[in-house]
């Protein structure tokens, strides 16, 4: 149960998904339960990319009791940028294409359904992960944390080419086409990684804090967001073919065990372009810019909202 927290902020992407207008009614109404729980929730709209990030770190400067994410992947990583390493806790209402975090935890696609358990929600202390890009030219090192998901590859150049294409992210559609389209065009570059004493080259690298990946699939299966770890997940070949052979094991969730595809725990991991091409990264739907990066667990990091009948044993 949440307990002395009376004041809050539900940060808002009022252009993520479609249905907007029925959408904002379904906000409405989880202010209104909130209200009925005792927590006074205030709407604060994102305008464009970076604001929820800016409206957080404001929330903690003011020092807001509670914030909540209203949105997709990309409003939760952004809210997440603006709360880390600070004590302000964060909960989230999923809307958007996706949220691989409402999944996690088991948080219903309904607003209304999903504010009614911030109420009876139970803050914990996680651990976040970290990509930090190294400056050859001697400036500071910029990090960008995220909460469920990191890589590079095929599925970083998928969210690169969306990047900025605003109108196609309403859609989980899109980015389906789009995945598609890389796996006939993408050429395959291989990375060298090198992670706790262990080194060899793929052509991706899947980052997971969490079991979900996005959509239906689960990748990172042994990956548990109450650990002070990733679960990390390369495939080695650079064969089309054996990639497009690779998606119905994915879909069946048989990944583990086949030939060029390799799993293990750490707790950081870098990664760079083998032959000098650019390949490109992202953390939780996000574009990150390209490689070299280095992945990075940071314990205590964020207080998070855990919905009443999730397990938070770590393994």
């Amino acid at each position: 149960m949440l307990s002395g927290i009376h004041d809050a902020l539900i940060i808002y992407n009022p252009t993520s998904g479609g249905r907007r207008h029925r959408r904002f009614e379904r906000v409405e109404e989880a202010v209104r339960i909130l209200a009925q729980a005792g927590i006074k929730a205030e709407l604060a709209s994102t305008t464009a990319r970076g604001t929820a990030t800016a409206l957080a770190r404001h929330a903690v400067a003011q020092g807001r009791q509670l914030v909540i994410a209203c949105g997709g992947d990309g409003t939760v990583n952004e809210v997440v940028n603006g709360l880390a390493r600070s004590q302000v806790p964060l909960a989230v209402l999923p809307a958007g294409t996706a949220n691989v975090l409402a999944k996690e935890l088991g948080i219903p696609w309904d607003i209304p359904a999903a504010a009614k358990l911030i109420p009876t929600g139970t803050p914990r202390r996680i651990a976040l992960g970290a990509a930090t890009a190294p400056d050859a030219r001697g400036k500071r090192e910029s990090t960008r944390y995220f909460l469920c998901i990191g890589g590079a590859g095929p599925d970083g150049a998928m969210v690169h080419a969306l990047e900025n294409a605003d109108e196609q992210k309403t859609s989980i559609v899109a980015y389906w086409l789009e995945g598609f389209r890389q796996l006939f065009k993408y050429g395959f570059p291989e990375i060298q990684i090198k992670s706790d004493g262990r080194e060899l080259r793929g052509t991706i690298i899947v980052v997971g804090r969490t079991k979900h990946y996005g959509g239906p699939f689960q990748i990172t299966t042994e990956a548990n967001l109450f650990e002070d770890s990733f679960e990390l997940m390369v495939h080695s070949t650079r064969s089309r073919f054996r990639y497009l052979l690779s998606l119905p094991a994915l879909w069946l969730g048989q990944l583990r065990g086949m030939r060029g595809v390799h799993f293990w725990k750490a707790t950081e991991v870098s990664c760079e372009s083998a032959g000098g091409e650019r390949i490109f990264a992202q953390v939780d739907g996000e574009p990150i810019g390209t490689l070299p990066l280095k992945f990075y667990v940071v314990p205590d990091a964020l207080t998070l909202i855990i919905p009443p009948g999730v397990n938070v044993q770590e393994t």
